[in-house]
């Protein structure tokens, strides 16, 4: 039998917006299992709970029976490896996040020599987009439903009333 062919789209989704749906549904065209690793990064400040984030992943995300969304809170590597995941997923916008990126899976590998990164670009319709954009422009009442998944706008208008 074939070896299943399992990535990790690892992030803090704080919220999840339509690019990173983007880079979901196109990943899962590469591999057989999506495994979306919603993080709790002690680091950040989030908007929404780490229970709250990812359910609104699996709820955007039913429809693909591809993914499957956890929780995180280990290294990255660790939970890869308990997964049989061979690759990291990550999305770039801009020459900024490559540099992070660069430096991010540099070290996974040397953590792991067996874990490989895959950098995705989004489609054009969302090389802008960022979860913090989206914050700033709701926090705003600007109009977000573009750009996320019908339950965070719910969600984000909820808050800002």
């Amino acid at each position: 039998m074939k070896n299943k062919r399992i990535a990790i789209y690892p992030g803090t989704f704080d919220p999840v917006t339509l690019g990173h749906i983007d880079i979901m549904t196109r990943a899962m065209k590469l591999f057989d299992h999506l495994i979306v690793a919603v993080a709790l990064n002690p680091n950040k400040n989030p908007l929404f709970s780490l229970d709250n984030r990812v359910k609104f992943i699996q709820n955007a995300t039913k429809r693909l029976r591809k993914i499957e969304v956890i929780p995180f809170d280990n290294l990255l590597t660790s939970l890869a490896h308990s997964k049989k995941a061979s690759v990291v997923i990550k999305g770039l916008r801009a020459i900024s996040d490559f540099e992070f990126e660069l430096q991010m899976g540099l070290m996974n590998r040397k953590l792991d020599e067996s874990l490989e990164t895959l950098f995705m670009i989004p489609s054009q319709e969302y090389s802008f987009l960022s979860s913090n954009l989206v914050k700033e422009i709701a926090r705003h009442d600007g109009d977000v439903s573009k750009l996320v998944p019908y339950r965070v706008n719910k969600e984000l208008k909820k808050i800002n009333q």
